[in-house]
């Protein structure tokens, strides 16, 4: 069989499995996103984000409604999901993603080189599985959205079943917008269900997947994904358990404080973000345990934002406190059948017994519960360390002054991004910014969810050689008549910020 003739067996197959996927799929494909300017894309991402702050209030009760988070964690989503949008409108105008390089011809070379001029173009159509815990900012017009427009790659969603009413209007109100800033409507496309899922990886005019989920389940559509007759990228952001290391200097300083600020971020919104600190190493016998159960006697039982999370959360508790070792400090609950709420959880062992079996500690437990491993000494901590898992990112609360290369050398071999004396719970919006790491934090470590090269996920490279003039796309002709940012003969060249 031909491979044209795989092509269309596998379409057919993908349209009989979900007729309304293949015609999402198809007419994304037909939108014509590649063809467009930067500068029109960048009018569309900007358009989204007014429609968007438009329609703040209704959009705001409609999540409210939908994930029981509270209206001042959304309205501060809305505001972030606006951002972000902006944020790659100025990424492609600056225009360096691109890679733009240009090497001139030298026939005294060995072997002669010819005119090369090499840049990222996008990928093709863009599936993107939004996420259950940021209806607004990692869903229907959320970052894996924002940065594939802003690619020049149409998106077709994948809506997440805890927020199907949002996430229609929400899909509604961005086709809107699209075509009232003269694009196509088309561009985004919204599915919804299990198997529409299954068949929107599978469909063969899918050129990449974005995932943000569980471990279990973006495990599955990878390999379902490289199981393909030809198979794609698939960018997932599964389970991470953010370790975090408080030295016996920075406890000794400041156990109160480290053990609030704990507190804070493991049970920020019920828990339910993938930067939650859920495993948190800490010195035997300095008061970090009666510290943070002093920290936490403040804090309410949240609703998680399903009922089946909020069973998930119990099993997990009880799976936890039943390991060889354990101690559940403060047992998480449900309040009542009508409302299942999870209570801040704090599970302990020490660092020999952790060390010795670590497999059954590194499965991640969403919600509101963190791990306290106590090591005694140096060697302790860092046998712990040495058996972790990839992760998003990892923490190190040390004292003023204190040496930790160490340990930020240890960590950083599994972590994306390191923070210092602070709680990885916030994800700024920024060029600098990674979000990614190992896995089972990820399924490729290289890229990025958040910040600027979140968009590399959506390019791939090509290179012009002896191409006509007219062949050229702007951005590589003679001149840089667009003014972007380049690299020609080896040497970087400034741009103009022109799109």
């Amino acid at each position: 069989m031909t491979g044209r003739h795989r092509v269309d067996a596998a379409a057919q197959v993908a349209t009989d499995a979900s007729p309304d996927v293949d015609r999402a799929v198809r007419a994304a494909a037909a939108a014509g996103v590649e063809r467009t300017t930067r500068a029109e894309r960048a009018d569309w991402l900007r358009a989204l984000a007014d429609a968007v702050e438009a329609h703040r209030d209704e959009l705001v009760a409609l999540a409210h409604d939908e994930t029981h988070l509270s209206e001042a964690r959304l309205g501060g989503e809305v505001t972030r999901t606006a951002a972000q949008l902006r944020f790659f409108a100025g990424v492609i105008e600056e225009g360096s993603y691109l890679e733009a390089t240009l090497d001139a011809p030298d026939a005294s070379l060995t072997p002669p080189r010819p005119d090369l001029r090499r840049m990222l173009r996008p990928i093709g159509p863009v599936a993107v599985f939004a996420a259950s815990n940021f209806p607004f900012a990692f869903s229907v017009l959320g970052n894996d959205t924002a940065s594939a427009l802003a690619a020049g790659a149409p998106v077709v969603v994948k809506a997440h079943p805890g927020h199907p009413e949002l996430s229609r209007r929400v899909a509604a109100i961005g086709r809107d917008a699209l075509a009232a800033a003269g694009g196509t409507a088309d561009a985004l496309q919204l599915v919804e269900g299990l198997d529409a899922g299954v068949a929107l990886v599978g469909h063969p005019l899918v050129a990449a997947v974005g995932f943000t989920g569980s471990t279990r389940g973006g495990r599955a559509l990878f390999d379902l994904a490289t199981a393909r007759p030809a198979p794609i990228p698939f960018y997932g952001e599964l389970g991470s358990l953010n370790p975090v290391v408080v030295t016996e200097a920075a406890a000794t300083a400041d156990v109160a404080g480290i053990a609030a600020g704990l507190a804070g971020s493991f049970t920020r919104d019920g828990g339910q973000y993938c930067t939650k600190p859920g495993l948190v190493l800490v010195p035997a016998d300095h008061g970090f345990e009666a510290a943070l159960d002093d920290a936490l006697a403040e804090v309410d039982g949240q609703r998680l934002l399903t009922d089946g999370m909020a069973v998930a959360f119990v099993d997990g508790v009880d799976r936890l406190g039943s390991l060889d070792g354990a101690e559940v400090v403060l047992p998480g609950r449900l309040a009542d059948g009508a409302a299942p709420a999870a209570a801040a959880t704090v599970v302990t062992v020490d660092a020999v017994t952790f060390a010795a079996g670590p497999e059954s500690w590194l499965e991640e437990c969403f919600g509101p519960l963190t791990v306290l491993v106590r090591y005694r000494g140096d060697d302790e901590r860092d046998r712990a360390i040495a058996t972790l898992e990839g992760s998003l990112t990892a923490s190190i609360h040390h004292a003023p002054g204190e040496d930790v290369r160490d340990l930020a050398d240890a960590l950083g071999r599994i972590a994306g991004r390191l923070v210092f004396n602070g709680w990885p719970t916030g994800v700024a919006i920024a060029w600098a910014q990674h979000h990614g790491g190992g896995w089972p934090a990820t399924t490729a470590s290289v890229h990025t969810s958040v910040g600027a090269t979140a968009i590399r996920r959506w390019l791939v490279p090509v290179a012009y050689q002896d191409a006509p003039a007219g062949v050229l796309p702007p951005e590589l002709r003679d001149g840089n008549p667009l003014g972007i940012p380049r690299r020609e003969d080896g040497t970087p060249k400034p741009g103009s910020r022109t799109a």
